[in-house]
């Protein structure tokens, strides 16, 4: 028995679990001095989907956070979270990539890198790990935890066993959904205790109310380390409070050591920090041990939420939780984290709005039950991979095998909008968000500011002089100043803006409406050929021109909502008599978009 070591994950998992991840680095850094005289074991500060945030709504440089926190923090090993061969992103990518990003990361400041695969396919974390290995870093291989009739203690500690003799120089549990229970998580720890001779680390959601318990008996059965949130953001969906842990194991012989006044302090700060953030808390970031039932992490709880919402389904959302563990079995059980959660969640709410099951299959769907993601956890519904990909090849091979290298055509593509390494990064994990932030960033237009001559919906934004006003919403009072209106480009206008002092962009675009600049609303769907969608979202490609024969079930449309791609195909045979829509309209459900006679 020895002391157990904390990793707090206050600037990385906590405000993602509960604020939608989007604490500014601004209001880190004041603090890091104090965290950095804790002693914890280290601090998670990257990874997941912090670098998207950064890049999507902060504006703000992931690399050049990691070093200011790097710099910050000079005496606390720092540690991000990384998807394997997906990085940071919703794909895999090819090996080079994997390589320079590691290598990347570990140059700006990465101690620990947490490496997992949504699948738990462990060969889609061979790469990573010899990356961080090759850069003298700490390579954390990462079982995700879920239950179903396939993923039992055996299998668990078989992956273990993979992992140590992959090179890892640690273990890390991952239960992102909260599924633990005590008395698993004591027979499982015990047994991985057994079979390989590596740290231990226990990281759990408190979706349930019980990762707590969890963890003590986690250090009861030998493990060495446990994943906190301090207390302004522990709880919930978040993780368990670091006070209260570190209280717990005082005087045992477990005791962390850790001073829980100085903890209490810094608590205290992010207290005050959270309430800036108050408009991104959601009713479904907090305990619900229906997680116990449905298996639908937090995070993806909210995600969903929000999303039918904006549907004007929200009506409908225990319909899709109800749907989730049925898609999940179709697919063969995978766990539900970035990015299949997002594969099962939108195929479910599709499921739910369309009225009959896979009636649209989404192109992610296609591409998991393809081979594409890596080897399903069990078999697959033969009968649905047949409709998804008919008789085309599964790959049973390794996905990022198929891969060409990639970073010599990035560099190319993005060019010199690329400043150094690190540009050409991030624009490999999101190149349209990547090339637009790159491109703001050359412009000089990150931050909301003033611009001349464009005119208001209130009034003219003169010398840098904001419009304020208040606004009453649901009991809340926010403060809004607008401090610049963009131009309009693809029937979008941009209005810079602070709320309640925290600086956003809004983008308003005209809904049921041509993008183009028509007045009129598309017709409503009312025969047989007239193309339509279950979902609100965007048009990625048009696949069919005026006067084309297309037979039934053709792809006609692909559209893209909740991050996933659909194919629209053609309901009749026949010729195409119009096409409403192009790329980038806006599309709601129901809005004739192509006409087959």
């Amino acid at each position: 028995m020895s002391k157990v070591n904390v990793t707090d994950v206050i600037l990385r998992d906590a405000h993602q679990s509960l604020i939608a991840t989007r604490m500014r680095t601004e209001d880190m850094l004041p603090i890091c001095d104090k965290l950095d005289q804790v002693g914890y074991w280290s601090l998670e500060v990257w990874g997941g989907a912090t670098f998207d945030a950064c890049v999507r709504f902060l504006k703000e440089d992931p690399w050049e956070r990691l070093r200011q926190l790097r710099a910050a923090l000079p005496n606390t090993r720092l540690q991000m979270l990384l998807r394997g061969q997906n990085l940071l992103g919703y794909r895999h990518y090819a090996d080079d990539v994997v390589e320079a990003f590691v290598e990347r990361a570990a140059a700006n400041g990465i101690d620990v890198f947490r490496v997992f695969d949504a699948l738990n396919d462990l060969r889609n974390l061979e790469t990573a790990i010899k990356a961080v290995k090759k850069a003298g870093k700490h390579a954390q291989g990462t079982i995700c935890y879920t239950t179903s009739p396939v993923h039992t203690t055996k299998l668990f500690v078989k992956q273990a066993k993979a992992l140590q003799k992959m090179g890892a120089d640690s273990i890390a549990l991952k239960d992102m959904a909260g599924l633990l229970t005590p008395y698993a998580t004591f027979e499982l720890v015990k047994a991985l205790r057994k079979a390989v001779k590596l740290p231990i680390f226990i990281h759990s959601h408190n979706t349930a109310g019980i990762a707590a318990q969890c963890q003590l008996k986690a250090i009861e059965a030998g493990a060495e380390h446990i994943d906190t949130a301090l207390s302004a953001f522990a709880g919930g969906t978040s993780h368990p409070a670091t006070e209260s842990q570190v209280a717990a194991l005082r005087d045992s012989p477990w005791d962390t050591g850790l001073d829980l006044e100085l903890l209490q302090e810094i608590s205290d700060y992010f207290r005050a920090v959270r309430k800036k953030y108050h408009q991104f808390e959601s009713e479904f970031t907090r305990e619900d041990v229906g997680v116990q039932i449905n298996q639908v992490p937090g995070g993806m709880m909210s995600n969903l939420a929000n999303q039918l919402k904006e549907q004007n389904a929200l009506g409908r959302i225990k319909d899709v939780f109800a749907e989730i563990p049925r898609v999940r079995e179709d697919l063969g059980f995978p766990p539900l984290v970035t990015p299949t959660s997002q594969i099962v969640g939108t195929q479910a709410v599709l499921n739910v709005l369309s009225g009959k099951r896979y009636n649209t299959i989404t192109n992610e769907v296609k591409r998991y039950l393809a081979g594409g993601y890596g080897q399903p956890p069990a078999e697959v519904d033969k009968q649905l991979q047949k409709q998804a990909i008919g008789n085309g090849e599964v790959n049973e091979g390794r996905p990022a095998d198929l891969l060409p290298p990639e970073m010599t055509r990035l560099e190319k593509e993005i060019g010199d909008l690329a400043k150094s390494p690190e540009d050409v990064l991030t624009f490999a994990m999101f190149q349209d968000i990547g090339r637009q932030f790159l491109t703001e960033r050359r412009d000089g237009t990150l931050q909301p500011e003033v611009l001349q001559g464009i005119e208001s919906t209130t009034r003219s934004v003169d010398e840098g002089v904001p419009t304020e006003f208040k606004i009453d919403l649901h009991g809340e009072t926010y403060e809004i100043a607008v401090t610049g209106v963009g131009t309009l480009e693809s029937g979008k206008r941009h209005i810079f803006m602070t709320m309640d002092g925290m600086p956003e962009e809004v983008v308003f675009e005209p809904l049921n409406l041509y993008v183009a600049g028509a007045t009129s609303s598309r017709a409503k769907a009312s025969s047989p050929g007239h193309v339509t969608t279950a979902m609100p979202g965007n048009i990625v490609d048009v696949l069919v021109a005026v006067g084309d024969t297309v037979s039934a079930g053709q792809a006609i449309l692909v559209t893209e909502a909740m991050k996933m791609e659909t194919e629209i195909q053609a309901p009749i045979a026949g010729h195409i008599k119009a096409v409403h829509v192009a790329k980038g309209d806006r599309i709601t459900p129901g809005e004739v978009l192509i006409e087959i006679e």
